[in-house]
């Protein structure tokens, strides 16, 4: 491996599958046989090239369904992509390769053990007296058998194996080889690994700093915190993840009036509160059914104080749920229709129908589905033109467009968990959805808060954009410094 390249080994590793490529370059310099010096002349002239088949033979494995396993321990059992039982016979009787043929086709295990029981979904190698075993796994590594028999073939056939070309150096240069392999190897293991332990303790930190925002105890100690984090910001928001615990904690503090300054001159709440109770009235005028109210939310159900002149109330009394005019319609039957308007599931358009249900802005809100728990996406968003909603996504209409906007926000902000059911299928029904305690602010700051979110979320937009770009300048400079390395060979 050359000096340039060893000096960039961090840079590799760093970058996106980094340790990977570099796992695959020193393989590839490996058996190419520029990892190590040769001794002499002699010994760059006694490598010996020819076919796959010419050196190694791939042998069927037996049949030995998992009933008929004893697992007692005696011999591991081998599927297409490493141990899959134990049982207390064995068929081959060395020391092998396991190569997967149906499943995992191209999987490439070492088994070290005098005797195993290699499956009928694998083949397996006993490398010849002359080739050691390591030097003959390190070699397969690099033939690239995973990428043989895709397609409409249904495995890893061995007459494709045989055809590659393949070359053996002197078994005291393939000592050497698998010597450095194995030193280079264990290099790569450490640097993944402080990548790792460095990126779990910089998200804990992030985590940690982040949380003495909204747990500040007033302005002026939100303010110190803020500032801690800023005279660190460059070094604390350098990931993808780091700027997500940003943007949710920008989203927290909003809802908790701890992002912009109230004015003791906007009209309170409470106000506001009066001309959503009209509109919910006049909404349901001269139609039999009633939006019955809820209790007012507790005192044991606040999660936190609020700032004068804002009011808690059930999420259900201060919103008009339109769920009941939503229709489902199958893939297959949407198959058959014009592809006109916007179809919306839980997380967002999912398609498109040739209807709609809705001519005016509403606010969605994912009723089922993962990203109810891991939050891999936003769960209320704002659906505007004509558009369709089927029955996984709550559809909330309000007092006006502002206000749904705020509702947006105040959603995306709070921890859903307590109002979600079911594990395997987590869901939010009408009811708990309706039971969440709204923070509710003056109109007026209602206006400021969604704007300065705006601001600042476009701002860490432009920050993760930037990252994006610097991980793939990285990537492409890790991809050209293998690829010379590769040419310099």
């Amino acid at each position: 491996m050359s000096v340039a390249l060893s000096e960039h080994l961090p840079l590799l590793a760093t970058a996106q599958d980094g340790t990977q490529k570099l796992r695959g370059l020193i393989l590839e310099l490996a058996v190419r046989g520029k990892l190590v010096p040769q001794d002499s002349i002699s010994d760059k002239e006694s490598w010996k090239r020819g076919l796959f088949s010419d050196f190694f033979s791939l042998e069927y494995g037996d049949n030995l369904p998992a009933p008929k396993r004893t697992g007692t321990g005696e011999y591991p059992v081998y599927g297409s992509n490493g141990v899959v039982g134990t049982h207390n016979e064995c068929r081959v009787k060395a020391p092998c390769i396991v190569v997967g043929r149906k499943g995992s086709a191209g999987a490439l295990n070492l088994c070290r053990e005098t005797g195993c029981w290699v499956t009928d979904v694998a083949y397996y190698c006993i490398p010849p007296s002359g080739i050691d075993l390591d030097f003959a796994f390190a070699l397969f590594h690099t033939l690239g058998l995973d990428n043989l028999g895709k397609g409409i073939k249904p495995g890893l056939s061995r007459n494709e194996a045989y055809s590659l070309p393949v070359a053996i150096p002197s078994v005291a240069e393939q000592h050497r080889i698998v010597a450095k392999v194995d030193e280079l190897m264990a290099l790569c293991d450490r640097l993944e690994a402080e990548h790792s332990d460095a990126a779990t303790a910089h998200e804990r930190l992030v985590a940690t700093l982040l949380g003495t925002l909204t747990q500040s105890a007033d302005a002026t100690d939100l303010a110190a915190n803020w500032q801690r984090l800023a005279d660190h910001f460059d070094t604390l928001f350098t990931t993808e993840s780091s700027l997500d615990a940003l943007k949710q904690t920008i989203l927290q503090l909003a809802v908790m009036g701890k992002l912009v300054p109230q004015d003791p001159n906007d009209e309170p709440a409470s106000n506001f509160l009066k001309l959503i109770a009209q509109d919910r009235a006049r909404r349901v005028e001269g139609k039999t059914k009633k939006l019955d109210p809820l209790p007012p939310v507790g005192e044991d159900k606040r999660p936190f104080v609020l700032p004068a002149g804002w009011e808690w109330i059930p999420f259900g009394n201060a919103t008009i749920c339109r769920d009941g005019e939503r229709v489902p319609v199958s893939q297959d039957e949407r198959n058959q229709r014009e592809r006109l308007y916007d179809y919306y599931g839980a997380s967002g358009v999912i398609d498109k129908i040739d209807g709609y249900l809705f001519d005016k802005p509403l606010l969605l809100i994912g009723e089922d589905g993962a990203n109810l728990v891991n939050r891999s996406t936003p769960i209320a968003f704002i659906a505007r033109g004509k558009y369709w909603v089927n029955n996984h996504a709550h559809v909330i209409d309000g007092l006006s467009e502002s206000y749904l906007r705020f509702l947006t926000l105040f959603i995306n902000a709070i921890d859903l968990k307590p109002y979600v059911t079911g594990t395997a299928q987590p869901k939010m029904n009408q009811a708990k959805m309706n039971s969440i305690p709204l923070a509710l602010p003056p109109e007026a700051e209602q206006h400021r808060i969604v704007a300065k979110v705006d601001e600042l979320l476009a701002l860490v937009d432009r920050l993760k954009a930037g990252i994006t770009e610097s991980r793939t300048r990285q990537a492409q400079l890790a991809d050209t410094l293998i690829e010379t390395a590769l040419k310099a060979t």
